[in-house]
Order: C-alpha cells, then structure tokens, then sequence
C-alpha cells in the first residue's frame, strides 16, 4: 500500500466518515479492489469500526475484495446478448483464459464476469473491457481482441 496515494484520497473526500462509499470507490480505481491492508488504515485513520467498512464493501456489489487483473472484461448475458451469441463469447473466455467467471487469471491480467445486462441490448452481444465498450461481438473478435491485449 502507498501511503501518501491512500492519504490523497482521504484528503480529496475531506477526511470525512459519511464519505465512506466515495472513499472506496476512490481506493478501487486505484487498485482495482479493495485491498485489506488499506481498508485497515482507512479504519485507523477515520476512526470507523474495520467491520462497519467490510459490512458496507460487502453490501455494494460494485466493490471487490479479490485482486482484479489489469483487464476486467465483462460479457452480457441479458435475454438480447445471449441469444446473439453472448453465452457462447463466455465459454470461450472460460477456455481461453482458463477461468470461471469472477476470478482473475495467475498473471493477474485478465478478470471476467458475466452479467445481466450493460444497457445496450441493440449492439449486442456486448463484451465491455475496463468500461470500453465493443458491440456486436462473436468468438473471433473476443480472440483478437484479448490477444491484442496480451
């Protein structure tokens, strides 16, 4: 943990308790989840109960807990994307990273998750890379575009 960047972020949000949620938000743009180490000092700092930080990066399914990869693909599975192909673009990321849905590869450069829906049933199916979002996809441009990345 870098001290003075955690520190920058308290600062920005005024060093102020009922700015929790923004705090955190913050932390995992930096980090890209919420390390432990920092939700402690964040608790030091701020003089909040450790398990009153945890109870609320719990209850946002936004936060994570679990390290992220530099990559965070996300690929819809709402009603238009799967029936466009979506379903099939996840089991070829299961493959091709060697992953579930959820979790990170070793390297730390990969993370995926399915979801519901991204909003933009039109384009679809939709795979959504650190909040870029591709449209009308299909396995072969998920594979060059995940070796592109590489």
């Amino acid at each position: 943990m870098k001290k003075l960047e955690v520190d920058k972020i308290l600062e920005k949000n005024g060093w102020k308790k009922n700015k929790i949620v923004g705090i955190l938000q913050d932390i995992q743009d930096v980090y890209y989840y919420l390390p432990e180490d920092v939700l402690i000092y964040i608790s030091e700092k701020l003089n909040i109960p450790l398990s009153q930080i945890y109870s609320i990066s719990t209850f946002y399914k936004a936060f994570s807990l679990k390290p992220k990869g530099k990559y965070r693909i996300k690929i819809c599975l709402g009603t238009a994307c799967h029936v466009r192909g979506g379903y099939i673009i996840s089991e070829f990321l299961k493959n091709k990273l060697k992953i579930l849905p959820g979790e990170t590869t070793k390297d730390e450069l990969f993370s995926f998750e399915t979801v519901n829906c991204l909003g933009a049933c039109a384009i679809g199916p939709i795979v959504v890379i650190n909040e870029k979002y591709y449209g009308q996809m299909d396995v072969e441009k998920t594979e060059k575009l995940i070796n592109k990345l590489k």
